[in-house]
């Protein structure tokens, strides 16, 4: 820049020797340090020594405190930054053909079937037909639910179990619905416990009902022709104990052939399982 040439020169005109020697040093001394950079003073840190054994355990008892989701976080790392394959490929020997769910077996029949039909797609299923018809769906559920303070309401089957939905009376606020069932006619007997789904008045607005819902796991071996499963709704209240049974006959759903239609747009599908 110009202002470092103009203190260059006039620091080769104070170099030269004139009367009154000490004014000249002093003219020199001061321009030379106007234009030299700052010296900054040189800041040594002194090393830390390594903390002697007492003040590690004390450390070690301070990080033990802190909760680990405070200490740690989180960290994703992906296969192929540690060297690893993104993809894993696994050959089946003979005797190692996977399990595959009946129900999966099931529809890729179904496909099957379709793939080679050339009229109707229609076919037939085996699945859990209900014996009584749907309680709902009764002229006499309200005057059934006050007289046995229970009552099934719907039952629905799948490839899966049994799932529906029970009235009970809000008699009191603690209480317990459970379905007791059979598979091989009360020889053996099994028991789950509904969940509570939600609140409605009664038709007769004098009082609330509550519905609580259930599933019955059912085994694959009992989809076959004629098998059967019985169950029966049961209500604890107060101490005391309400039973719907069916009027003493129990509810009860056969396996049977049901037929089925399908879109012919689903001919070609596919079905994805794990």
């Amino acid at each position: 820049p110009p202002a470092l040439h103009a203190c260059s020169s006039m620091t080769l005109r104070s170099s030269t020797p004139a009367e009154g020697g000490p004014q000249s040093n002093k003219l020199q001394s001061s321009t030379s340090s106007s234009c030299d950079p700052a010296l900054r003073p040189i800041i040594r840190r002194r090393a830390r020594s390594l903390p002697t054994l007492p003040e590690r355990r004390k450390r070690a008892a301070t990080q033990c405190q802190v909760p680990v989701c405070q200490r740690r976080m989180n960290r994703v790392r992906f296969a192929d930054a540690l060297g690893l394959e993104l993809t894993e490929v696994k050959v089946f020997q003979t005797g190692e053909d996977p399990s595959i769910p009946l129900h999966v077996l099931s529809r890729l029949s179904i496909n099957s079937d379709l793939w080679y039909s050339s009229s109707g797609l229609e076919f037939t299923m085996q699945c859990l037909v209900p014996d009584f018809q749907q309680p709902a769906d009764c002229m006499d559920f309200s005057s059934r639910l006050q007289e046995q303070q229970v009552c099934l309401e719907r039952v629905t089957s799948s490839d899966l179990g049994l799932s529906g939905t029970i009235q009970v009376r809000n008699v009191a606020f603690e209480k317990q619905v459970s379905v007791r069932y059979t598979f091989n006619h009360w020889e053996s007997l099994h028991e789950v416990c509904a969940r509570w789904h939600s609140s409605i008045p009664e038709k007769n607005g004098q009082g609330q009902v509550d519905v609580f819902t259930f599933f019955l796991p059912v085994p694959p071996f009992l989809l076959q022709l004629c098998s059967v499963v019985q169950f029966a709704a049961r209500y604890q209240v107060n101490g005391r104990e309400y039973w719907d049974n069916n009027r003493g006959k129990n509810y009860s759903l056969t396996c049977r052939t049901h037929p089925l239609k399908m879109p012919r747009e689903c001919e070609e599908s596919w079905i994805h399982f794990i």
